[in-house]
């Protein structure tokens, strides 16, 4: 499936779009109407096949020379963040241009499993600076697979849900030596971007190589306001090798080198010098396993992140910084299939070992003063075991798929300096402590005629992170308060419930969403007014405790019509909530949000007009730091063109990102940070056949 971008609902937007802005909503409007008068005779039903239910976006991502077989996408050699933005599911938590957090279900990092090709990866950096998506680029990946709530617990534990991102591989295809280069510019932030890859596949063996630089300045945002320290500079560099022992037998391996220096947080107090990981693993595939047991798959990875924030570039600090971190994963999964009859068995063993260590040192402006010295992350280790099984059975005109997750989960806090720290707050802290996770879900399909309806029911919980049970004065300059963990809190639970109802026909396709989340022992941070703050300016201190429950509810309504061969209209709406056992609203619960997208494609030539926006952000909560964000609608267009260059394709495609300079934030933006005003983007791809 592929992603559809820009999402919206004419007939909610035209009111709230101002002046010269009318014109374009207005023609979005004409074209859909005129066109659906026109075409309506000649819908016809489409027979497709009934499917498992995966309850599961696909974003493709465009890279190098896919974006000459994808050329729908807006905007080839866009970010990874921005991929991700642009999709159905996911939104992102902006701290400055560069490394944004996904969101999923109103859910963020220690409520989702992030994995890369099925790799377990955690972030180094205690201030969520550094997400598992900025370890990679669309330069390695094929696409990313987003699956909602426990659908996502294949890849671990998880609360909202998991976002796969899934390496590129030639996969044996024998196109031989093949190759592209690529680079583009942007406008407003001076950006350069500039890559290649060159790759080799045959029958029995492959090997996939690119590199992706990246270099931006400053942003301004709409009217021209500049956004300082919102600079980046990133490079990453990945190989993938395949070599077929036999017919059915295949070893794999990859290699991510990814380093960004002096990366802006404008939203932050503080800057990063350095983030870097390296990410390795080898597989070993075959078709045909033990007996009717098929698809054997088994992969050993390991990775190890280094996060450094620092001040340094900052004037006027009360008291210079720095935050380094770490994190080492080594970890392993092994997974096979069975079919029986009716039955599709999917079982998956798999565990990781993680280590993260953070520490701060305070560096005073007065030189007769001692540095003070802390470890926010206690040297954890954690060590966790799973199984998960799922079975997909066919039946008449429906399917039903019924999965489940075991598993256990150790921690152990290795630094004696650290445990005593804790053991200050709690003083009969054990080192090490065991905690069990469990996860049952079933997901029903069902079509009638033309019409599919799928509907689900889900338990699953988590253990609290790293810097939910062991971290030490974290520093939020979202609420302007220092967090401490609780090593005693409960697991956090979660009953989910979701139904999708969808009418594909020929020319249009209608779904309609909604999910409910029932989260049991919520873990949030809440003022504790006895203890001291340890950040300057700081307004008090928070410790992570679990609230009773806390409810989520997401409801989306999408379209896409096809208005002719050359012409697509996608569209979504979407309203979501959030609310604690007290009626008080959640952080970060995205106000109604729309998109809107009329696509052309013909030969060699494409086109776009996209509208995005967002009603008025009204159920804030100040405790944690938001205030009202204001309603906005911005637009953007690309044009894009293909040229053959003797037996190889150059592709250019460019474009305008927020036309008219709409000085505008969003509720995921830290300290209501601006986007990026009006961007003049071009990109140049020669693919060589």
């Amino acid at each position: 499936m592929k992603t559809e971008y820009s999402i919206g609902f004419h007939h909610s937007i035209i009111g709230a779009i101002k002046g010269k802005k009318i014109v374009f909503a207005v023609l979005l409007s004409m074209i859909f109407h005129w066109q659906i008068a026109a075409q309506e005779p000649k819908v016809a039903l489409v027979t497709d096949s009934i499917l498992p239910v995966h309850l599961e976006e696909v974003i493709v991502i465009s890279s190098y020379n896919k974006a000459l077989e994808h050329k729908s996408h807006h905007k080839p050699l866009s970010t990874l963040d921005e991929y991700l933005e642009s999709s159905k599911k996911v939104n992102m938590i902006k701290r400055g241009a560069y490394a944004w957090e996904p969101v999923l279900n109103d859910m963020s990092s220690e409520r989702l499993s992030v994995t890369i090709d099925g790799m377990r990866i955690f972030g180094a950096c205690t201030d969520k600076m550094d997400p598992i998506t900025s370890y990679v680029d669309v330069s390695n990946l094929s696409d990313v697979h987003v699956a909602s709530g426990q659908q996502g617990a294949e890849q671990g534990a998880t609360i909202g849900g998991a976002i796969d991102l899934r390496l590129e591989k030639s996969n044996f295809t024998p196109k031989g030596w093949v190759g592209s280069i690529e680079t583009g510019g942007e406008i407003n932030n001076e950006a350069q971007i500039i890559g290649g890859e060159l790759n080799y596949s045959d029958e029995a063996f492959y090997v996939d190589t690119d590199i992706i630089y990246r270099k931006a300045e400053n942003y301004t945002a709409g009217g021209g306001e500049e956004v300082a320290f919102s600079q980046f500079e990133k490079y990453n560099i990945s190989a993938n090798a395949g070599y077929k022992v036999s017919d059915d037998q295949q070893i794999l391996a990859s290699f991510i080198y990814d380093e960004a220096r002096d990366v802006g947080y404008p939203a932050l107090p503080m800057d990063v010098s350095l983030a870097r990981a390296f990410i390795g693993s080898i597989s070993w595939k075959q078709s045909s396993f033990i007996g009717d047991l098929k698809n054997w798959e088994t992969k050993l990875y390991a990775n190890s992140i280094t996060h450094i924030m620092d001040d340094s570039q900052r004037p006027d600090v009360p008291i210079r910084m720095d935050m380094p971190g770490w994190s080492d994963t080594y970890g392993y999964y092994s997974q096979a299939e069975l079919t029986l009859n009716h039955h599709k068995f999917l079982m998956k063993l798999d565990g990781f070992y993680n280590r993260s260590l953070a520490e701060m040192t305070m560096y005073p402006n007065n030189p007769n003063e001692r540095e003070m010295f802390m470890l926010t992350w206690p040297d954890v280790r954690t060590i966790n075991s799973g199984f998960y099984a799922e079975d997909e059975i066919s039946l008449k005109e429906s399917s039903l798929k019924l999965s489940t997750r075991l598993a256990i989960q150790g921690f152990n806090v290795a630094d004696e300096f650290g445990l005593n720290s804790l053991r200050i707050f709690y003083p009969e802290m054990n080192q090490r402590q065991t905690r069990f996770l469990k996860s049952v879900s079933a997901a029903y399909h069902k079509k009638f005629k033309t019409l599919h309806v799928n509907g689900g029911l889900s338990y699953g919980d988590r253990a609290p992170s790293v810097s939910e049970g062991f971290g030490f004065y974290l520093f939020n300059s979202f609420d302007n308060h220092d967090y401490i963990g609780d090593p005693d809190l409960k697991n956090e639970k979660a009953i989910e419930t979701n139904v999708k109802v969808s009418l594909p026909l020929k020319k249009i396709n209608i779904g309609l969403e909604a999910n409910y989340f029932h989260t049991m022992d919520f873990i949030i941070g809440e003022v504790n007014p006895d203890l001291s703050v340890m950040t300057i300016g700081a307004e008090g201190v928070k410790v992570y405790r679990n609230l009773e429950y806390a409810d989520l509810y997401n409801i989306s309504l999408d379209t896409k019509y096809e208005i002719t061969p050359e012409f697509l209209w996608t569209g979504l709406i979407s309203y979501h909530r959030g609310t604690d056992q007290d009626g008080q609203n959640l952080p970060f619960i995205s106000p109604i949000a729309y998109n809107s997208m009329v696509q052309y494609t013909t030969g060699s030539f494409s086109g776009s007009l996209i509208m995005r926006g967002a009603a008025d952000q009204v159920n804030f909560n100040p405790v944690f730091g938001e205030d009202r964000s204001n309603a906005y609608t911005v637009f953007s267009m690309a044009l894009g063109k293909s040229f053959p260059v003797n037996n190889d394709t150059v592709y250019v495609k460019a474009g305008v990102e927020n036309i008219f300079d709409e000085f505008y934030s969003t509720y995921t933006d830290w300290n209501n940070i601006p986007r990026m005003g009006r961007n003049f983007f071009m990109t140049v791809s020669y693919a060589i056949n």
